[in-house]
């Protein structure tokens, strides 16, 4: 199992329980300020997902999706924890996608930001493996500062950057090592990860989709899993991008609350 450094908000005795997990090149950090918000209403368990934050030793296991799982299942099972709520974003969202699939009984809801169930074909993620593998490339040739500018200038993160908080989320990527960084790439990247699509078709739990309006590669990706499920809801928050919790923590706490019915 991976070890997995995490923060926790909220007394443990308090229900429900929410595991956050956050996207590429973020740490449990990214969630302070949504878990603090929270941590009157429920506990919030938030942890470094491998590669990021002070969970980016290890680097002599496997990181790859089914891993990571199971790591973060042992996680809940060693604070006997047995149902949790489940919150994520990007990567962390695809995780959080295959976390409740994969394991139904432990996340009766989960919500995911700017999130998808993978790749369809052996096609798209032999391309996406070989774009992932030029990046993980990049960054143990590169400087991170270089690396992060070219990373942000990606469409998705355009309304990111007029964000007035932008500068110092800059600052806390620095804070990543880059050989941990390319190992998540290339183990944990969409070009690697199973395909999720047939697995949510069944799939029977509620689920709901946040995405930002400016986002309109998510957004479609949100109105295929409608397609696939008909039990899939989905909130579109105005003005924001890909990083919705980041550019209106707010709105996107309110989605939670409703969600998880957290208000009563």
């Amino acid at each position: 199992m991976i070890k997995l450094n995490y923060s926790t908000y909220g007394p443990r005795s308090q229900q429900p329980v929410i595991l956050f997990l956050h996207g590429f090149m973020g740490s449990r950090r990214d969630w302070h300020r949504i878990a603090s918000g929270l941590s009157e209403r429920c506990f919030c368990l938030v942890p470094d997902l491998p590669g990021h934050g002070g969970s980016a030793g290890g680097l002599d296991q496997s990181w790859d999706m089914d891993n990571t799982a199971r790591s973060l299942i042992a996680l809940l099972d060693s604070l006997q924890i047995r149902e949790s709520y489940l919150a994520g974003y990007s990567m962390g969202g695809r995780l959080g996608l295959y976390l409740a699939l994969h394991y139904p009984h432990y996340f009766p809801k989960t919500a995911l930001e700017s999130a998808s169930p993978g790749l369809r074909t052996e096609a798209e993620r032999a391309a996406r493996a070989a774009h992932d593998e030029r990046l993980a490339q990049q960054l143990l040739r590169e400087d991170l500062p270089t690396f992060l500018q070219g990373w942000y200038r990606q469409p998705l993160f355009q309304s990111l950057q007029t964000h007035p908080g932008f500068s110092d989320m800059l600052a806390r990527r620095l804070d990543n090592d880059p050989v941990a960084l390319a190992k998540s790439l290339r183990e944990a990247g969409s070009g690697v990860q199973p395909s999720q699509w047939e697995r949510l078709e069944t799939h029977k739990m509620p689920l709901l989709l946040v995405i930002g309006e400016k986002d309109v590669k998510f957004h479609g990706i949100a109105e295929e899993m409608q397609q696939v499920n008909p039990r899939v809801e989905m909130a579109v928050i105005a003005d924001c991008g890909h990083n919705v919790h980041f550019e209106n923590p707010q709105a996107f706490t309110e989605q939670l609350i409703y969600f998880f019915r957290l208000d009563r």
